[in-house]
Parts: C-alpha cells; sequence; structure tokens
C-alpha cells in the first residue's frame, strides 16, 4: 500500500456481530437470512440517522465509523434497544441479539475503507460485550463520561488477543438515568466526580501500586512488595474491606484520579505513595485520600535503613487504621506486624512471584517456583514462601498441568504443613490446606480449615475463593455463591476462574440460566486474556445448554472444548470433581454425554 494512497485520521469506530450466528444458520438458514436482513438494514437506518457511515457488513457483520463517540453510543442504544422489542415478537431459539463494541482510535483510510489497531480493537470490545449489549474503549468512555444520561461499568484492563497492550473496557448499562430538577446539575458533572458506591458498610480501601522513584527498572519490585505486604495486612482486620492486589495494580505507571479509582473499585479510602531505595537507605511516601472529598486523611515521609523497611510497612498500615478509626485487639495487633528475622533479599524473590503467582498459567506457575525456592534456599523459615509455595504446586495439581498430579498434591500439602509449623496465622496456607484436605474426601477438614482461612483473612479475595471451591464440593452451594461473590466484590478485575467456580456453584443449585450466563462471562475473559482454561468454560456452557433444552448449541460447545483440550474425558473429570454428593457428577457426566462429550 502507498503512502499516497492513504491517510490517517482519528474516529469512532463501531463493530458488531450476532452472538450465535453459527446456531441459528444451523437450524434454520432461511429464517435467519430474513431476520439479518431485516436487522441489518435498522441497523444501517440508525446509523444514517446517528450521523454515521457504515463500512462494510460481511456475514453477520457490521462495521461503521462516527465522527463523535457520543453519536456512536446513541446508536448504538438505539439500536439494542429496537432489537430487543423485535426479539420479544421471537421464539427464545430463533432471537437475534447482537454485540457491540465501540472505540475513539486512530485508523487509516483508504478509499472506502478504513484499517489498523482503531478498528481492531473495536472487534476484541465487541467480543467483550454481552449479547444485546455494548462495550466501550477507555479513550471512548472519556469522551462520554457526563455527556450522556447512562451508567458505565469498569470492566478492567482487558488483555486481548493481536492487541499490544491491555485495553480499558465499559460496559454501557442500557438503561437511561431518570433525572429531575434536582439531579439536573449532578448530571452535568462527571460520573466519576461522585461519590463511589461502597461495597460495604466496613470502610472500604484501595492500596495503588507505590511508585519507584528511582528511575532503576530492577528496583520496580521493591514499591510492588510494599503495596503487596500493606494489602496483605489490611486484609487481615474483619471491620476493613480491602481491594486485592490483582485489582488495584492495573492502575500502575497510569495517570488517574483518585475519584476515579473509588468508583470503578468501589472504595471510599485510596492510599497512593512512592518509593525510592539508595545503597542501605529508603525512602517512603504514602498518603491517605478520601475519594468523596479529595482530602487527605495522613501523609507521612519515612527515611529510614534498609534494613528498617518492614517497620515502615507496619507503620503505614497502623496509620492507615488509625485515621479510620479502626480499632485493633491484641491478637490482630500481631498478626499484621511483620517478624524483624525476615531477609530482604529472599522477601524481594516472594514479591517477584506473587506478579507470576496470581496469573495462573502453567508457564507463570514455573516461574513463581523458581524464584520460590530461591527465597527459600537464603530464607528457610520464610513462611510467606512456603505458603506461596504450596499455592503453587496446588494451582499445578488442580488444573491438571503438572506431570504427575499427584505428586504435586503432595509438595503441596508439604509446603503448607511447613508453613503452618512456622506461624499458623497465614490466611493462605489455611486455603489451600483446606482444598488438599477436600480432594482426600477429608469434607470437615476442608469446612474447618476454609472457616479458618476466612477468619484470618476476612477481606482476602484469593481465601474467599478458595474457601468456595471447598463448600462447593462438600454439598454447601448456597454458601459456596455467597463466598465467591464475596472474592468477586474483594477483587472487581476478575480473575477467570473465580468466574468457574460461580457457574459450577449454580449450577449444582439448579439455577442453569445463571450458571450459563457466568460460564459465557468465564469464557469470554478467559479467550481475551487467552487464558489455558478457556477449555472448561464451554464444557460448562454444554451442561446449562442440555438443561435448557439447547441441544445443538451444547454440541457446539462440546465440540470447541475438545479442540482446546482434546487429553481432558468424562475419566479424566471424575479424578477432579471430589463432590461429597455422587448425585452432581452423575448429573454432570449425563448432561455431558446428551452433548457429545465422552
Amino acid at each position: 500500500m502507498n503512502t499516497q494512497d492513504f491517510k490517517r485520521k482519528l474516529t469512532a469506530v463501531f463493530s458488531a456481530d450476532v452472538k450465535g450466528y453459527s446456531r441459528l444458520m444451523g437450524e434454520n438458514e432461511a429464517e435467519t437470512v430474513r431476520t439479518l436482513t431485516s436487522y441489518r438494514k435498522i441497523m444501517g437506518e440508525l446509523i444514517q440517522q446517528h450521523r454515521g457511515r457504515v463500512i462494510d457488513s460481511p456475514g453477520d457483520n457490521m462495521l461503521a465509523e462516527f465522527a463523535s463517540v457520543v453519536d456512536a453510543v446513541q446508536c448504538g442504544v438505539a439500536a439494542q434497544n429496537e432489537f430487543k422489542a423485535r426479539n420479544a415478537e421471537l421464539p427464545e431459539n430463533r432471537r437475534m441479539q447482537f454485540r457491540i463494541g465501540i472505540n475513539l482510535g486512530d485508523v487509516i483510510e483508504e478509499g472506502e475503507k478504513i484499517y489498523g489497531d482503531g478498528v481492531n480493537i473495536a472487534a476484541r470490545l465487541e467480543a467483550l460485550a454481552d449479547p444485546g449489549g455494548i462495550c466501550i474503549s477507555k479513550t471512548a468512555f472519556d469522551q462520554i463520561e457526563s455527556k450522556l444520561p447512562l451508567g458505565y461499568q469498569f470492566l478492567g484492563e482487558q488483555t486481548v488477543k493481536n492487541i499490544a497492550k491491555p485495553l480499558g473496557a465499559y460496559k454501557v448499562l442500557m438503561e437511561p438515568r431518570i433525572i429531575d430538577k434536582e439531579q439536573e446539575a449532578e448530571a452535568k458533572t462527571s460520573r466519576l466526580d461522585k461519590p463511589p458506591v461502597s461495597l460495604s458498610d466496613k470502610p472500604a480501601i484501595a492500596v495503588l501500586p507505590f511508585v519507584n522513584m528511582a528511575g532503576d527498572p530492577e528496583q520496580e519490585y521493591f514499591g510492588d512488595g510494599i503495596t503487596e505486604e500493606i494489602i496483605t495486612g489490611l486484609s487481615k482486620i474483619p471491620r476493613m474491606h480491602v481491594i486485592a492486589r490483582n485489582s488495584t495494580f492495573v492502575y500502575k505507571g497510569k495517570p488517574l484520579k483518585v475519584q476515579q479509582v473509588g468508583q470503578e473499585l468501589g472504595v471510599r479510602y485510596v492510599l497512593e505513595g512512592s518509593v525510592r531505595k539508595a545503597g542501605s537507605r529508603v525512602r517512603v511516601t504514602a498518603q491517605l485520600i478520601d475519594v468523596n472529598t479529595g482530602y487527605h486523611l495522613w501523609a507521612e515521609r519515612y527515611e529510614r535503613e534498609l534494613s528498617d523497611i518492614f517497620a515502615v510497612q507496619d507503620a503505614i498500615t497502623m496509620k492507615i487504621l488509625s485515621a479510620l478509626q479502626v480499632e485493633l485487639t491484641e491478637g490482630e495487633q500481631a498478626r499484621i506486624r511483620h517478624e524483624e528475622k525476615t531477609n530482604l533479599e529472599a522477601w524481594g524473590y516472594v514479591v517477584k512471584a506473587a506478579g507470576y503467582l496470581e496469573r495462573v498459567t502453567k508457564h507463570d506457575l514455573a516461574k513463581a517456583r523458581r524464584l520460590i525456592e530461591q527465597a527459600l534456599a537464603l530464607d528457610p523459615e520464610y513462611v510467606t514462601a512456603w505458603s506461596s509455595l504450596s499455592l503453587a504446586h496446588w494451582f499445578d495439581a488442580r488444573f491438571g498441568w503438572s506431570e504427575v498430579p499427584q505428586e504435586s498434591f503432595k509438595q503441596a500439602y508439604s509446603a503448607a504443613q511447613k508453613a503452618l509449623s512456622l506461624d499458623d496465622t497465614d490466611p493462605v496456607v489455611h486455603g489451600v490446606m483446606g482444598c488438599i484436605h477436600l480432594y482426600l474426601r477429608g469434607y470437615e477438614e476442608a469446612i474447618r480449615e476454609a472457616e479458618r482461612a476466612i477468619a484470618l483473612g476476612p477481606s482476602h479475595a484469593l481465601v474467599h475463593a478458595l474457601a468456595s471451591h471447598i463448600l462447593r464440593f462438600s454439598g454447601d452451594y448456597e454458601r459456596a455463591v455467597a463466598m465467591i461473590k464475596k472474592a468477586m466484590r474483594l477483587q472487581p478485575l476478575l480473575t477467570s476462574w473465580y468466574l468457574m467456580e460461580l457457574s459450577m456453584s449454580y449450577y449444582c443449585i439448579g439455577r442453569y440460566e445463571e450458571a450459563k450466563d457466568s460460564a459465557e462471562h468465564f469464557r469470554r475473559l478467559a479467550e481475551s486474556r487467552e487464558d489455558q482454561i478457556a477449555w472448561a468454560a464451554y464444557l460448562m456452557l454444554a451442561m446449562n445448554y442440555i438443561r435448557l433444552g439447547r441441544e445443538r448449541e451444547a454440541r457446539l460447545a462440546v465440540l470447541e472444548s475438545t479442540r482446546l483440550n482434546p487429553d481432558y474425558s468424562l475419566e479424566v473429570d471424575r479424578r477432579y470433581s471430589c463432590y461429597r454428593d455422587l448425585n452432581i457428577i452423575e448429573r454432570q457426566h449425563e448432561d455431558l454425554r446428551k452433548a457429545g462429550f465422552k
């Protein structure tokens, strides 16, 4: 392509396609084509009415551009509302639902066509949208946040295929806000300037990654470690609501308003800070901000010897609790304080391992284990290292990434036992120990460990997710749902396997529509991040499609699962599904057989 043949421009790109188009065509080609032709005509007319231009419409897809993001979103909302009304007149299995993605980005224009990442991102956002819904990029959101009477839900930084950097994505809440005269002035202000919705009646806080002021990328882990330690300490206090590391670290290195963080994570308080390490000295600054008012409740600077860094972390944690008027028992004070003997170099290895451990992939877990083993070589009595090692081995065994899963279970148990022998107040290690008892069919012991883990980490997202896993297999499905929902509130930018737990718990209860929706959310999230467990989402969809009478979709889901993981079978599934109530596994396998899985 010659540079003379094209030009660049900034435009609002609108991409739409039909959810389940292959199924619709497979069941009734003629009827599908008629509906698609009618709906595409409606969308084309709406695009024109909203001052947009249709670029292309291959198959079930439609690509358009708008000079204004406001016009693009208004067009999307109008189209989805029109299609919703028309779908209500059709049988459920013949309804045609579009997903719409909108991005404001730079594109290459050649004649009537547009190309480039600006277009590709809109297509990726489309895949993240709910059927009948709209998903927009952060660049698009910034243009419309205060201009339309709509709500928005932040979906986090999404890593998607063939796009180099994670995308900030927002779900458009389709129902308009009703505004009376008293609210009119408020409606003109930015949605992010409004007080955030609190997730609980407890003080809710997000600890942002401490900024590395040394300018040395090799020292980046140091600020990460301080952040992680403060989050961990606060999560042990039952009168606090603390957002998990996974959700706050997406803001790392980005300019932002604390009001934005408060709104997106549902917190009232934000802690931000910086660290500069030079030789044997370290300088740490920290400030606690009330998101509602923008006031600094507390700010402090510490200049200490490097060996005092753990005392600094403890001091910051205690200052936060004091500022928020959270009183501690003697036992709670002891749990959040570091032991003076922690080896600083070993601590650095464990901090670096944490980033790999939270990604839960075979490759990243292997990296995490190597770093943890280096830490233990320096400090064989480092409790957090043993706890992290037990978790890594359990993930390997649970997701089938170990060549000998039974050996990984043994290693997880051995590491957990070592951690408990050194300190029995680590909530994660109790969660892992509960999972190990679960797979040994020791259900009562597993539940006791889960309850102990929650008592020690009342605001720890991972601990609640592990407890949900234990409760589901032990037969307490309603509590399993409540527990995983608590984990999801503590970690708004989700780990995909949390959605797997939610979907499976709903399936066990018999709430198949909700189970199917959660599995679909799991699938979208896993595929957008290219997670190695995306295949499981298709099996869960298949089971629920069978229960909902949608056999053809169930069979297509099984085919996709088998393509992604040809080695998984009913026999393998039985080994990993340790339900106390054997009727659940029989129901699950009956549904999968009906869907064609063997």
